[in-house]
């Protein structure tokens, strides 16, 4: 894969993150690269843009321009970028200047060697399959999102229960009394879902989590589902209007009684690289601090 245009994006005034920005810039611009940066950075970037031409523009046209997208913060920063950036056919790669950081697995120590292996191709790739929630009344579409991590069913108020009927494939599995359910990917296992007491899952795996929150019923257990099916929440006549669906805690929409939602596959997949070294077991064992071999 040959990388001409290389789109930058992170958070702004976020000294940090501009700190990692100047030096990737510095960088692909001795490589020649057309380097455009997001436009949050246009008022505030000190970066010298002397040493050569750095265009701003949306994550959207980074997205359409580009073949490679680095993106610098935390999950959240690449959470939000990836539901544009799944849109296009793009190469996406993260450099972690956030927290726990399972999607963005540089080191800002590390930036240059990995930029090398990246413009060698000698990476390791990904294709992470993304959700579409979408929410009817009857059967007219009211709004509709994608999600690369979860899709929450949840009220806005806290400590609140609800009621919905699940079903998967078009079969009915209950009705529950709960604070909501989880329907997490893979890539979303070790997020929201992995709080809630759902499995771990590894990202190449074809599969859905259901994680209850809270359920009225000890026997409700988190269940794995084939990702092909269709999963479909029917919101009780009973519950009041402050029920809600949020796609990677970023988008939200609003439900009233007796309107569904329907979950499945979006057509879209998001294009994730890593460093040669990348192995899964390694970022779990880093990130959640799992002990190392006894011997």
């Amino acid at each position: 894969m040959t990388y001409k245009t290389v789109g930058l994006i992170g958070k702004a005034n976020h000294t940090a993150t501009s700190k990692s920005l100047s030096v990737i810039i510095e960088l692909l611009q001795e490589r020649q690269c057309e380097v455009i940066l997001d436009e949050r950075h246009k008022d505030n970037f000190t970066y010298d843009i002397g040493k050569g031409s750095v265009e701003f523009a949306s994550t959207f046209d980074i997205g359409r321009r580009a073949q490679l997208a680095i993106v610098v913060g935390g999950d959240g920063n690449m959470l939000g970028a990836a539901r544009t950036l799944s849109e296009f056919d793009i190469d996406v790669v993260g450099v972690n200047r956030g927290n726990l950081g399972f999607l963005t697995d540089i080191s800002p120590d590390d930036i240059s060697r990995q930029l090398t292996h990246i413009f060698e191709n000698t990476i390791y790739r990904e294709r992470r399959f993304l959700l579409q929630a979408s929410i009817y009344t009857g059967d007219t579409l009211k709004q509709s999102n994608i999600a690369v991590n979860e899709v929450v069913l949840h009220h806005s108020k806290v400590a609140r229960m609800m009621e919905f009927e699940l079903y998967v494939g078009g079969h009915y599995v209950f009705t529950q009394r709960s604070d909501g359910l989880i329907i997490a990917t893979p890539t979303g296992s070790t997020a929201y879902s992995l709080s809630g007491g759902g499995p771990i899952l590894m990202p190449n795996l074809d599969a859905l989590t259901l994680v209850p929150m809270f359920p009225h019923t000890l026997s409700t257990r988190p269940v794995v589902i084939d990702a092909n099916s269709d999963v479909m929440l029917k919101i009780s006549e009973h519950n009041s209007e402050d029920v809600q669906i949020s796609c990677d805690s970023q988008e939200t929409m609003q439900l009233s009684p007796g309107d569904h939602v329907t979950i499945s596959k979006n057509q879209q997949h998001l294009n994730l690289i890593h460093p040669p070294d990348y192995n899964y077991f390694n970022v779990l064992r880093t990130k959640l601090r799992w002990s190392d071999k006894l011997y």
